[in-house]
C-alpha cells in the first residue's frame, strides 16, 4: 500500500485511535477498583475528621488508618429521606471487614443534591425518594452524628461533613472541600479558621444557621464568611441550609427519641426511690 496515499493516511489513524482507545478502557477498567478505593477512603477520612474533632486523642492524621478507626467508632449509617425515615439497606460498618465499609461518595452526594434541585423547583412528591446519609460514631462516650452537604460554589461543586451532639442541633465539628475554589480565597473553607468555627455552635429550631459577610451577627447560630471569598461563602451557607432543611424531619425525630428516654429514665429513678422509701 502507498503509504503517502490519503486511502492509508485515514486507516493508519483509524487503527491508531482504536488501539489507544482500547488501551484507555482497559487501563481505566483495570484501575477503577483502586479509583473506587481511594475515593471511599477521601470520604471515610471527611467524616472521621469532623466526628473525631470532639477527641483530641482520636485526631485524624495522615498516619490514621482511617478504615479501622472508622469501623471501632461507628454504631450506625444508614439513609434518610425528606420525611425524616430510614430508607434502604443500612450501610455496612465493616465490623468483620474493613474493606466492606459502604459511605455515600461525592458522587452519591450529586445525585441527592440534583433530585433536591427538583423538589425546590416543585416536584416535592420526590422527598420521599431522597436517600440522605447518617453516620453515627461513638466518640470518648459521646453520640455524635454526621451529616453531608452538597452544592455548587463558584468554579465547581463544594461539599462538607458536619458533626452533631445528640441534641441533633449543635455542631461538635465540620470540614469543608471542594473541587476548583479560588486558591487562597474560596479555598480556605477547607482550613481551621473556617471550619472551626463551627464547634459549639447550633443550628435554630427551624433549621437555620448562616455564613455571614462582614462577621456573624448572632454568634451562637451564625459563622463569620471567608474575607474576600463572598460567593463561596454565601455557597456554603447556601448548601448547608437546603441540605439541613431535608435533614430536619429526621434530627426534629431523633431530638424527640433522645428526650422520650430520658423521661423514661427519670420516671424509672423516680419509680426506684419511690419503692425503696
Amino acid at each position: 500500500m502507498n503509504t503517502n496515499s490519503n486511502v492509508y493516511t485515514v486507516i493508519y489513524s483509524t487503527v491508531l485511535v482504536i488501539v489507544v482507545a482500547a488501551v484507555l478502557a482497559f487501563a481505566a477498567e483495570a484501575l477503577k477498583p483502586k479509583q473506587d478505593e481511594n475515593v471511599k477512603k477521601e470520604t471515610i477520612t471527611k467524616v472521621l475528621s469532623a466526628a473525631t474533632q470532639v477527641s483530641e486523642e482520636l485526631a485524624v492524621t495522615d498516619e490514621t488508618d482511617v478504615l479501622s478507626l472508622y469501623a471501632q467508632l461507628a454504631t450506625e449509617a444508614f439513609y434518610v429521606n425528606g420525611d425524616g425515615e430510614k430508607v434502604g439497606e443500612d450501610l455496612n460498618l465493616g465490623k468483620e471487614d474493613v474493606n466492606a465499609i459502604q459511605v455515600a461518595s461525592t458522587s452519591d452526594l450529586k445525585k441527592q443534591n440534583d433530585m433536591i434541585k427538583k423538589i425546590e423547583a416543585g416536584d416535592s412528591s420526590l422527598a420521599a425518594s431522597l436517600q440522605l446519609p447518617v453516620y453515627v460514631f461513638d466518640v470518648d462516650g459521646q453520640t455524635i452524628t454526621v451529616i453531608p452537604i452538597y452544592g455548587a460554589g463558584l468554579w465547581g461543586p463544594i461539599w462538607g461533613y458536619l458533626a452533631l451532639k445528640n441534641d441533633y442541633q449543635t455542631f461538635t465539628g465540620a470540614v469543608f472541600d471542594h473541587k476548583s475554589e479560588t486558591p487562597g480565597l474560596g479555598s480556605k473553607i477547607t482550613e481551621e479558621p473556617f471550619y472551626g468555627q463551627f464547634a459549639g455552635r447550633s443550628i435554630t429550631d427551624k433549621g437555620y444557621f448562616g455564613v455571614i459577610k462582614g462577621g456573624a451577627k448572632d454568634p451562637e447560630h451564625e459563622v463569620d464568611a471567608i474575607s474576600g471569598a463572598t460567593i463561596t461563602s454565601q455557597a456554603v451557607g447556601k448548601t448547608l441550609n437546603t441540605w439541613i432543611k431535608y435533614y430536619m424531619p429526621y434530627l426534629t425525630k431523633a431530638k424527640a427519641a433522645v428526650a422520650s428516654a430520658s423521661c423514661e429514665e427519670c420516671a424509672a429513678e423516680v419509680t426506684e426511690e419511690t419503692v425503696e422509701e
